[in-house]
């Protein structure tokens, strides 16, 4: 029987039958591709975004802006409609799709991840405990007894996708482990953030929706059990689900959360049926290939296609929906939900009232402090006691100093931060216009800052070493 690695060989000693114009694109096209792979192709469009939607806010063309962000859309079945404005579609409908990667990465993690190392959990989760901690009880000492008291959730949460891009920025000089505390650590921040606007920003919550809600989780749940795999089917629950948490009153995006608890996460067979399926897959192809005419295409073959797609079958069969769901919707997601959200709510006016308000507001100052000091106060401070204690302990590469750095990074709130703004402050606009600019101007400065520690310890080392 033939093996993988003999056909594989034979094959790529067969001539290559693209034309000049594919080989040529294929060169333009690969530079494209490995930009779209790089982490920090999704930080840079969420920056361009907010930098358009600044731009049109702050331009004669801003009524504009608003009255798109404010038209209402909808379905109508017969006496029945589903309307929303466009703002609410993108931060209620498309940004559920974010929950449900990040429900899916939470899942992966605890499974298998970095989170499934006990003493590195318990670092993680006391590190990221006082990064939501410590800003909300921060923000909560500037705005106590006031209108504003309940946007306490606001600087809680991390921004991975511009965490990650600016650590990636620093990639050649910081230890590798680096980069998976602070996903570890931003996952629990999301997962925390997700608890909070569950239990404290939604509206009243309606039994009857909620329990409407659990029949298809029970049921996806259930096919999970079953072994069943197919995504229409777990797609068809998911919108149900949806629609039965959008009237019940909590946020319609944790419906994303519990769909993804319920993603199957373990194969159909185990790799060793995996081998001997695509061995006597490519047995069969082969011996197609040694039988027809030289000249006869790969089209006329329906045989040799029927075999490619069992080995596509197989392939499926022998990974995770969890996984391979997941790897398919990481760059949509951070290619195109990501920066639509962030262009639909990053367009914030910005004149004197506004400077003046990031100063003079308790709101702004509240979340500002809470995003710059409170989180890499709450992050060393609580991780430093982790360890003092021998409850965690941190990778061999790693010190405090990273941990410094990578709290830092933890106060850039923009995605997170914006949606807790939208949902505690919404009847209030001027409020929100506060509440959004403080936490633009919170977020990049603890960018900054984070950026030029972690450089900073790179120098330190090279000098420490070169002396």
């Amino acid at each position: 029987m033939m093996s993988i690695n003999s056909f594989m060989t034979q094959q790529n000693q067969q001539p290559n039958i693209q034309t000049s114009l594919e080989k040529g694109f294929e060169k333009v096209l690969s530079p494209f591709q490995q930009l779209i792979r790089d982490q920090t192709t999704s930080s840079v469009l969420l920056i361009i975004a907010t930098v358009i939607a600044l731009l049109i806010a702050n331009s004669p063309v801003h009524h504009s802006y608003e009255a798109l962000m404010e038209m209402h859309l909808g379905i109508v079945f017969g006496d029945m409609s589903l309307k929303m404005s466009l703002r609410h579609w993108i931060n209620e409908g498309l940004m559920t799709f974010f929950f449900f990667l990040l429900g899916m990465e939470i899942k992966r993690e605890i499974l298998v991840g970095e989170l499934n190392n006990f003493r590195y959990f318990i670092l993680v989760l006391a590190a990221a405990a006082g990064g939501m901690l410590v800003p909300a009880s921060i923000y909560y000492y500037f705005n106590a007894g006031t209108d504003y008291v309940h946007g306490w959730g606001i600087p809680m949460a991390t921004d991975t996708a511009f965490a990650v891009g600016i650590l990636t920025l620093l990639r050649r000089h910081i230890p590798v482990s680096a980069f998976a505390f602070l996903t570890a650590l931003a996952i629990i921040d999301d997962l925390g953030a997700i608890i909070v606007i569950a239990l404290f920003y939604s509206e009243s919550v309606s039994v009857y929706y909620l329990g409407l809600c659990v029949i298809p989780l029970a049921v996806m749940t259930l096919m999970n059990v079953l072994g069943i795999r197919k995504p229409g089917i777990y797609l068809a629950g998911a919108i149900m689900a949806w629609l039965a948490m959008l009237g019940s009153g909590i946020h319609a995006t944790i419906a994303g959360i519990l769909v993804a608890a319920t993603i199957p996460a373990r194969p159909k067979h185990e790799p060793g049926w995996f081998f001997g399926r695509i061995d006597n897959l490519l047995k069969r192809f082969r011996h197609i290939e040694r039988s027809k005419p030289d000249a006869s295409p790969m089209l006329a073959e329906s045989e040799q296609h029927v075999l490619i797609e069992g080995v596509k079958d197989a392939a499926d069969k022998v990974t995770t929906p969890l996984r391979r769901w997941e790897h398919a919707l990481e760059r949509p997601i951070a290619l195109f939900v990501m920066p639509v959200f962030a262009f639909a709510n990053a367009g914030i006016p910005v004149n004197m009232q506004v400077f003046d308000a990031l100063w003079n507001e308790t709101i702004a100052t509240g979340i500002m402090l809470g995003l710059v000091l409170g989180k890499v106060l709450g992050i060393s401070l609580f991780a430093w006691l982790c360890i003092i204690l021998r409850l965690g302990r941190l990778p061999g590469s790693l010190d405090m100093r990273h941990i410094i750095g990578i709290g830092m990074l933890g106060g850039i709130g923009f995605t997170m931060s914006i949606f807790i703004s939208n949902l505690g402050f919404d009847n209030m606009p001027q409020t929100l216009l506060h509440a959004k600019a403080a936490i633009l101007t919170g977020s990049l400065i603890a960018g900054i800052c984070g950026y030029l520690w972690l450089r900073n310890i790179h120098h330190e080392d090279r000098k420490t070493e070169t002396g």
